[in-house]
């Protein structure tokens, strides 16, 4: 039997260097505002830097003092980094005494009142994502939606997939066709994002205020510091985003319809604790629903299908009338060493990964694997640098190193295809980079993390706090040329006048428009 990637590869090479050159990109890359004391911002978000409800690359996530930068999609890695770069400028040039704190895991905190809950404005869109927002807090609470994180956006042309559609002898609808791609892409990213975790992961400790009254089995390694001696991304494992409410829902990654059915139904179940909190108090609502989900966004994965959705359209409605367009990586860290948290080789590295997963076999994956790809990810993100960890492959013990160097050997072929079709040894450079860090884990960010911590006898907040100075006074010595810094001001009074036209377009209550949204 021939290998798949071998057999893919070779296809790449004759038919779709072209297409391979336009790859579509997109970062989103969130960032705690905080004080000078490393203490998490109570200020409303800058008005300077524009309105976050209708602001296409400012904007807010879960709190108000919780940053999202947002870049638009380019052909190349460099222009993404590029605008990265000018984005955080723009908005570190207008934070006055603030930072924006360099880590994943959150600045000092005091319990669930001390993050403030964003908000996005009186129009019913706005008051929509304030109200789930406050469902989160009666969910989950908000210490857990103070973590950031960065999320890739990737997509491959239209072209390339009407040329692989026939390369693959397929006759059906393109649309069926890029969806079915896409989900076999998906099924490969999880059976091997434990890698992405091992290689990427930079939050192996933690500030005490984050686990303040919580119970876990963190080690104390500093007066107010906490870690694991062997996590890659403590952000990534059960002191981050979960709830038992999700934890038996089951999302089906196989297909796209079974997506969406198995997401639907869990938008639309009743959820006994939920009802109990109820939907208003005191007049006003705390939540949009009571029933597992609130929305799609509610439910975490490090990885999704996605589809451009209009103003006031639900996802899982545009990914089933229009198919999957994008898929968006969300279980990266922030690296806290680099300025705007991730470098261009990480991200041609992710090209090369998610091009395998899609190059690659993918069987659907029932339940056996599934508890398995869940049990690798856990054991990597808590001991992921512990050299003895041994992950499960097909039932079968192997070891994270050796599993490790298998795939990066199974990827080593579309480096050359991407050299041949962009003529760069970027993507040689970024492979290399990562082979380094099997071979030493020394150089994985996580090791590095925990290294300065120990051998400097530094506290997290304190380490966190330089760093995220450095990175201010950095962008503060390279200011924004004058056409850009006009660009981006121009950008924020714009989004005050949509935010301004969205809400005069609005009719009836907020809850006639809330009823119709659910509906």
């Amino acid at each position: 039997m021939v290998d798949k990637i071998v057999s893919h590869t070779e296809l790449l090479q004759k038919n779709l260097l072209e297409e391979l050159t336009q790859l579509n990109r997109g970062v989103e890359k969130e960032g705690l505002r905080v004080d000078q004391r490393g203490f998490i911002a109570q200020t409303p978000h800058p008005a300077v830097l524009g309105n976050t409800l209708t602001h296409p690359q400012i904007t807010t996530d879960y709190s108000e003092s919780l940053m999202e930068l947002i870049t638009p999609v380019y052909k190349s890695t460099g222009a993404v980094i590029h605008q990265l770069e000018n984005v955080h400028s723009f908005v570190q040039q207008h934070l006055g005494n603030e930072l924006l704190w360099a880590g994943s895991m959150p600045c000092a905190i005091d319990g669930n009142d001390s993050i403030p809950i964003a908000h996005y404005g009186e129009s019913h869109l706005g008051q929509l994502k304030y109200v789930y927002r406050k469902g989160l807090a009666v969910r989950y609470g908000r210490i857990m939606q103070s973590i950031a994180g960065l999320h890739y956006n990737f997509s491959l042309p239209e072209s390339f997939w009407e040329k692989w559609q026939v390369l693959q002898g397929d006759s059906g609808q393109l649309k069926n066709f890029k969806s079915a791609q896409y989900f076999s892409l998906i099924r490969n990213f999880r059976r091997h994002s434990w890698l992405i975790m091992y290689l990427f992961g930079a939050s192996p400790a933690l500030d005490a205020s984050f686990v303040a009254n919580m119970s876990h089995k963190l080690q104390k390694t500093g007066e107010r510091t906490f870690s694991k001696p062997y996590a890659t991304s403590l952000r990534m494992g059960d002191l981050g985003y979960h709830n038992n409410a999700q934890a038996g829902l089951g999302i089906c990654f196989n297909r796209l319809a079974n997506f969406t059915a198995t997401l639907a139904k869990a938008i639309k179940t009743p959820y006994a604790p939920y009802e109990k909190i109820g939907m208003q108090q005191d007049g006003e609502f705390i939540q949009l629903n009571t029933n597992i989900l609130q929305i799609e966004n509610e439910y975490y994965s490090s990885i999704r299908p996605k589809r451009t959705t209009v103003r006031g359209e639900k996802p899982i409605h545009a990914l089933k009338e229009r198919g999957v367009e994008y898929i968006e990586v969300r279980c990266m860290d922030l690296n806290p060493f680099l300025p705007v948290g991730v470098a261009r080789q990480d991200l041609d590295f992710l090209d090369l990964f998610l091009l395998f997963c899609l190059m690659d076999e993918s069987p659907w994956i029932e339940d056996a694997e599934c508890d398995e790809i869940e049990s690798n990810f856990s054991l990597t993100v808590n001991e992921g640098r512990n050299p003895a960890l041994m992950l499960s492959v097909n039932q079968e013990k192997q070891s994270l190193i050796s599993r490790a160097r298998t795939i990066l050997e199974r990827i080593q072929p579309l480096v050359s295809v991407m050299k041949q079709a962009t003529g760069s040894d970027d993507y040689s450079k970024a492979w290399s980079e990562q082979w380094k860090k099997v071979e030493s884990v020394e150089l994985t960010p996580s090791a590095h993390v925990q290294q300065v911590l120990e051998s400097e006898k530094l506290e997290y907040i304190d380490f966190i706090l330089e760093l995220s100075r450095k990175h201010k006074e950095m962008f503060k010595s390279q200011p924004l040329s004058k056409i850009h810094e006009q660009t981006f001001t121009k950008m924020a009074e714009t989004s005050f006048l949509e935010e301004q036209a969205l809400r005069a377009s609005d009719s009836g209550t907020f809850s006639d428009y809330l009823t119709q949204y659910m509906s």
